[in-house]
Formats: C-alpha cells, sequence, structure tokens
C-alpha cells in the first residue's frame, strides 16, 4: 500500500511538472519546413548572424540576426498576422526567437527543429552566394 501511495505521488508529480505547450508556436522538421515554404503568405526568417547566412542558407529565407541589436526593430517590420518560420544553426537562438516573437504578439511561429545543420545533415541544400 505504502509502495502505491508513493507511486501516485510520484507520477502526480510528474504530470503536474509537464511544460506547457504554446498553440502560437511549433517545432517543424525539414520535410514540414519544405511544405511550409511554399504558402503564400508564410514569413521565412533565418536568424543567425550575417556570417553565418553568408556561408549558406535556405532558399527564401531573409536573414535578421538574433544577436543584433536592432532584431526587435527588425522584427516588427513583419507581419504579426501572417505565420514566420524562423531558423538558427541547431535551435537554440531560433527557439528563443520564437518565444520573443510570440510575447510580442505574433500569432504563429514555426521554428526548425534542430536548425540548418538538421536541415543539411538530412540532405537539403542551401543557397551559397
Amino acid at each position: 500500500m505504502k509502495k502505491l501511495f508513493v507511486l501516485s505521488c510520484v507520477l502526480l508529480l510528474i504530470f503536474s511538472c509537464k511544460e506547457e505547450v504554446n498553440p502560437k508556436s511549433k517545432l517543424v522538421t525539414p520535410a514540414e519546413l519544405q511544405e511550409l515554404s511554399k504558402m503564400d503568405d508564410v514569413q521565412l526568417v533565418d536568424v543567425r548572424t550575417p556570417e553565418e547566412y553568408e556561408e549558406g542558407y535556405i532558399e527564401g529565407f531573409r536573414n535578421i540576426d538574433f544577436l543584433d541589436d536592432s532584431f526587435d526593430e527588425e522584427i516588427e517590420k513583419l507581419d504579426k498576422n501572417k505565420p514566420v518560420v524562423v531558423y538558427c544553426r541547431s535551435g537554440k537562438r531560433s527557439s528563443s526567437c520564437t518565444k520573443k516573437m510570440i510575447e510580442k504578439g505574433f500569432v504563429k511561429v514555426y521554428d526548425l527543429d534542430g536548425g540548418i545543420t538538421k536541415w543539411m545533415s538530412e540532405g537539403n541544400d542551401v543557397v551559397i552566394e
């Protein structure tokens, strides 16, 4: 009986601490990104540095550096009512960017899981100028 009580308490603790999922944001796979990028009203944003962007980027994405002081000002130029897809190198910056954009009132933000690193590891092309 004591074991059952302890197990119940542990399960209650685990499920009560489960992270809440924000319906305004979603992690997407490279395959899902390919479909999303075909949408007419989607906004595509690479949040890496300009130096990283010049090394190669996903076609159609514009660069708005998350680490730059002008980042907040630049994302305010986007339409908050249209979906936005963001990515970085591996996912850390784009995750932070997604949270910030949701706080600023964007209705739907998609984040490429694993960033451009995962995109390329799955054999997808990048633009190199």
